[in-house]
């Protein structure tokens, strides 16, 4: 089993939805953050951009991942690209594209690249890239370009900005899932987690990234969300309910922010970068 990479290249139907003002806020409070300019009402949090295009990755996904190999889906990496900061009110209109397969040992990572602009103007607002990696699936070839790089610098630890600390609460996949549509099963059902190898349910990745967000934000913007033009991250251990996220920012370049975050003594999210406007 392999996916196809003739079907690289290929741009799906757009689909359009607004950024809801009341979900929006309620994925501020899904991810304990108070924010007074998701509170307000100003803008979205930037790690909502996912919900408006779920549904169009999904055609993408839908198409390009066979059914059998669904269940050994596993988020790998998320980079978001913003134009413009999410406004609530705005009618966002996204396309997918299947953009790359790389295909390693112990299985196969797959980019989604989807593109969402205003429905109304056709300014871009946000581009993503959303890799997933199907485990044990290793058959096939790599193909497609180099998504963009992320790479947490060498020697980015000797200039360290600032720590923040979030608490992972005992119903928060609950009310991650509920806020963000978010339906999988791992992270609200304590069987079903435990049958597929976990010791428990598991924090949702987005929901981790979206925490590491409140420090780069507070940290290398000054608590505005609008000036954040980059947020990425790669997932690389599981967060579990009950634990702390502690998210260390670093000064790179120029408007540059590498960060990491660890959660009970191991890294659960590596090679982060968010990039803030002056």
């Amino acid at each position: 089993m392999a996916l196809d990479i003739a079907k690289l290249g290929t741009v799906y139907d757009a689909l359009t939805e607004e950024i809801d003002g009341d979900r929006a806020r309620a994925y501020a409070d899904a991810t304990n953050d108070d924010n007074p300019a998701y509170t307000s009402g100003k803008y979205a949090p930037p790690v909502f951009a996912v919900v408006p295009a779920w549904a169009a990755m999904g055609v993408a996904v839908g198409d390009m991942v066979p059914g059998e190999a669904l269940m050994m889906v596993v988020h790998g990496e998320q980079d978001m690209h913003f134009s413009q900061p999410l406004l609530p009110g705005t009618r966002l209109t996204t396309a997918a594209e299947a953009y790359s397969i790389r295909v390693g040992s112990n299985g196969t990572r797959f980019t989604v690249r989807t593109r969402s602009t205003d429905a109304g103007t056709g300014d871009p607002i946000v581009e993503q890239y959303i890799t997933l990696f199907l485990r044990g699936l290793s058959d096939g070839e790599s193909a497609g370009p180099e998504k963009p790089d992320h790479t947490f610098p060498d020697d980015a630890r000797a200039n360290g900005l600032g720590e923040l600390s979030i608490h992972v609460d005992d119903d928060q996949t609950f009310r991650y899932r509920d806020a963000s549509g978010d339906q999988m099963p791992i992270h609200v059902d304590e069987n079903f987690a435990k049958q597929v190898g976990l010791p428990g349910i598991i924090a949702h990745g987005l929901c981790t990234m979206a925490m590491t967000s409140q420090a780069a934000i507070k940290l290398a913007a000054d608590g505005d969300p609008g000036r954040l033009t980059r947020l990425a991250v790669r997932f690389a251990k599981n967060v579990f309910p009950g634990n702390d996220v502690v998210t260390t920012v670093y000064r790179g370049a120029a408007g540059l922010f590498p960060f990491e975050a660890y959660s009970d003594g191991a890294q659960v999210i590596s090679n982060g970068l968010a990039e803030v406007s002056v």
